[in-house]
């Protein structure tokens, strides 16, 4: 989820010959046989286009790697191009007006259901691919009106990142309610160091954040002007108005979280799993990770399932797609999921996969259960979600700079979401 954008674009053509060692499964892909449309022979299908938003330099070859792995298991060469993660919408769009689309596409979940709605997406039935061990939430991720057009290979949500010193030196405990929240972050604030942090900007990454706050306590986007809704608003509010979060949480991304944490000036911080690598990479820097607190004791934290689906456009060339569908299933095969979820510090989608992983890595548990409970952005609204976020993120501006109370900001927000 929110994998890093505005990078140039960069396309690497990866042929047989070039592709990277990989150990992957010896055993064949999942995908079956079915005709689809269009001409072609298996002999004439040589190579398949991939399109995605990977463009950090190292993300993208690590994925052209397994990609080229895959498809010399298919038969068939890769070409990989990565675009701006805001770019990528837009581009499918175009290339479906134009029936340009790759043959592999990446999508972010929420916005699958933008594409699917356009018909220009394959059910992946179509191909026998093998959906067996997805949690149904998973699948759902993935899923129009009932039939799965794409599948993530991993996945991820959010959680609480902690500096273990701090809370030690101030004794305080890891928060666990939202009474917990607002007593610890107040006792960690301090000259040059504020107690928790956020990311509050006007994007979509806000929304993402908010969310494990609205649904833990009851509310809903598809009513955002409800009593449970502003509680969860107001929490933020007074944690900026004590003090306790610095107001420069209304510009921060998530990475910017990161760099204020790993410098020492926030103590406790909402984030991804996608922030440990750089995290591991200071000896000096202790910390942990914890469930995101709950308004009252005993509560399960319910937060966003982030996460790529990776799905087969329409394809007037048979042997294409099926090539294409033999590639994607290779990269949701278990082992597969547990190597990318390994680089890319994520989860695996299989239930049993992830199991695993949390066995063999326990610094990552905590994002293993929080998956178990997360729900999809597009779940209740489908198409309409991003108006729902624009809403949200807009109030959360609205209500952290003291414009609108927090009833007055998810009013507003209610009339975005539904165009009123």
């Amino acid at each position: 989820m929110f994998s890093p954008v505005g990078r140039p674009t960069r396309r690497f053509v990866i042929g047989l010959a070039g592709a990277m060692a990989l150990v992957v499964a010896a055993t064949g892909c999942a995908a079956g046989t079915g005709s689809g449309s269009g001409s072609g022979s298996a002999e004439g299908a040589t190579s398949i286009t991939v399109l995605d938003y990977y463009t950090d330099a190292t993300e993208h070859a690590q994925w052209s790697e397994m990609l080229s792995a895959c498809g010399e298991r298919a038969g068939v060469g890769v070409e990989h191009t990565s675009v701006p993660g805001a770019s990528l919408v837009p581009k499918v769009l175009q290339q479906a007006s134009s029936r340009t689309l790759p043959d592999l596409l990446m999508l972010d979940n929420a916005d699958l259901q933008q594409i699917a709605q356009t018909g220009a997406l394959t059910p992946l039935d179509r191909y026998g691919i093998d959906t067996g061990g997805f949690a149904e939430h998973i699948l759902s991720a993935g899923s129009h009106q009932g039939k799965v057009y794409g599948l993530a290979p991993y996945v991820s949500t959010v959680a609480l990142f902690y500096n273990e010193d701090m809370l030690a030196e101030a004794g305080v405990a890891v928060p666990r309610t939202w009474d917990d929240l607002k007593d610890a972050a107040a006792r960690l604030t301090r000259p040059g160091r504020y107690g928790m942090a956020v990311d509050a900007n006007a994007t979509f990454e806000s929304s993402w954040q908010f969310l494990p706050f609205l649904w833990s306590n009851g509310g809903d986007e598809k009513r955002l002007d409800t009593p449970e809704a502003a509680e969860a608003l107001r929490l933020w509010v007074d944690l900026v108005n004590s003090g306790s979060m610095s107001k420069s949480v209304l510009n921060w991304t998530q990475a910017d979280l990161h760099d204020q944490f790993a410098a020492g000036r926030t103590a406790m911080m909402i984030n991804g799993p996608w922030r440990i690598p750089a995290l591991e990479k200071d000896p000096g820097l202790h910390w942990a990770v914890a469930p995101i607190p709950v308004p009252r004791a005993g509560q399960t934290p319910v937060t966003p399932l982030g996460g790529e689906v990776w799905t087969l456009p329409q394809n007037p060339s048979a042997e294409r797609q099926r090539k294409a569908a033999q590639v994607l299933a290779c990269l949701t095969e278990p082992d597969n999921m547990l190597t990318l979820a390994g680089r890319h510090v994520t989860v695996p989608s299989r239930t049993a996969a992830a199991a695993r992983y949390a066995e063999q890595n326990p610094s990552r548990a905590v994002f293993v259960k929080g998956v178990e409970n997360a729900r999809t952005r597009t779940g209740e609204l489908g198409v309409r979600w991003p108006k729902a976020a624009t809403g949200i993120y807009t109030a959360i501006q609205s209500a952290l700079t003291g414009r609108q109370t927090p009833e007055e900001a998810l009013r507003q927000a209610q009339r975005t979401a539904t165009g009123d």
